[in-house]
């Protein structure tokens, strides 16, 4: 008796679950992406330069498939899995009419695509002058363009020191309150304007010494459009971002066609002081722009630049610094099937030192279904 009690009840249950399924709406969408590029790369020393040809093939790791879900007028959600079945979106939102709350994983306030680069699974220079943290864990509000978001703070253990050496924390990481981000977005008819601010802290946890790592940005942009042409610019400063979770540099690809960070996150996050004893602040600056003219329905030309920098405060040490710039055609050949062949090069420079280049030319392909 008892066993047919609980099989009754995962009935109910199963019962319950597709009901409220199919009374919901859902929209599918995919997009498949593949990159076919060729890069000719010589980053590292002057003394130890790298002289590599390479050539890409293969589907883009931000290929993907997903859903928007909409139960009522006030319960919605959305989720989004990557080429390879990992979760890239997953949130539900309440909306009362005067706003909405969103739970989930999803792209931080602070979030904003200005440049269409396509190279390194659409890098579109994030990084490299366009900030950027990716998807995250958070609670966010949403109000008349405002959205403040409570996020899942982002971890740093290692750090840039006075030698240019790497040191690994491995003590316990007090995380004490969530990342505080927020934006306001401003849309006419024809020219949109974003500013954004976040701010994040977390404590070293050692066993003679507590070490806080602070982190902030401020930024903003805005685009305009001017009949067949326009524009995009965008502008960013902080105190240890790559704590704070700014994408690193743009690197050349790795075989599974995602794109590897020159510099890693140590040199745009907090430094540690070896002799002082002490963490140490790294500013962060970067700006892009983009320019575009569409030619027709089928043809969209742009160029891009972008600039970051970071600047630990280490006695004699300048910047770290990387640079990209392209030039792309987008060609679209049906709804959602389109083309975009790509010519760029991203430079970098560590402490006044070159630190080599390298070169990429080819084309993203894309179907959306």
């Amino acid at each position: 008796m008892k066993k047919l009690i609980i099989i009754l009840a995962a009935i109910a249950m199963v019962g319950a679950f597709t009901a409220t399924s199919m009374a919901a709406e859902w929209n599918f969408y995919g997009s498949s992406r593949f990159a076919t590029f060729r890069t000719d790369n010589s980053v590292g020393p002057a003394d130890a330069q790298a002289d590599d040809q390479d050539t890409q093939w293969a589907q883009a790791v931000n290929s993907r498939i997903g859903a928007n879900v909409k139960l009522n007028d006030q319960i919605g959600g959305r989720f989004e899995m990557s080429e390879s079945f990992g979760k890239r979106i997953l949130y539900g939102t309440y909306n009362w009419g005067g706003g909405e709350v969103l739970i989930g994983q999803t792209y931080t306030p602070s979030t904003s695509f200005y440049s269409n680069s396509v190279y390194g699974a659409d890098g579109d220079l994030l990084g490299i002058g366009q900030f950027y943290t990716g998807r995250r864990n958070m609670i966010q509000l949403k109000m008349a363009g405002f959205k403040l978001a409570l996020i899942q703070p982002n971890i740093v253990k290692k750090f840039f020191k006075e030698d240019e050496t790497i040191d690994t924390v491995t003590d316990d990481i007090d995380e004490n309150i969530p990342k505080i981000e927020g934006s306001y977005k401003f849309k006419g008819d024809n020219f949109f304007l974003d500013v954004y601010a976040g701010y994040q802290t977390y404590t070293i946890d050692t066993p003679g010494k507590d070490y806080d790592v602070d982190s902030y940005v401020v930024g903003g942009g805005g685009g305009v459009d001017f009949g067949p042409g326009f524009a995009r610019a965008g502008v960013h400063y902080g105190t240890n971002l790559g704590n704070y979770g700014n994408s690193g540099f743009l690197g050349p690809h790795n075989s599974a066609g995602a794109t590897e960070t020159l510099l890693s996150a140590p040199y745009g996050g907090a430094g540690y002081n070896s002799v002082k004893d002490e963490i140490v602040d790294n500013d962060g600056f970067g700006y892009l722009a983009v320019l575009g003219f569409k030619a027709s329905d089928m043809f969209v030309l742009e160029a891009g630049y972008g600039y970051e920098e970071y600047s630990p405060d280490f006695e004699g040490y300048d910047n770290t610094n990387a640079t990209q710039y392209y030039v792309n055609c987008t060609i679209n050949i049906a709804p959602g099937v389109f083309i975009v062949p790509e010519f760029g090069k991203v430079e970098y420079e560590g402490n006044d030192v070159d630190l080599g280049d390298f070169t990429y030319w080819g084309a993203k392909w894309q179907i959306n279904f």
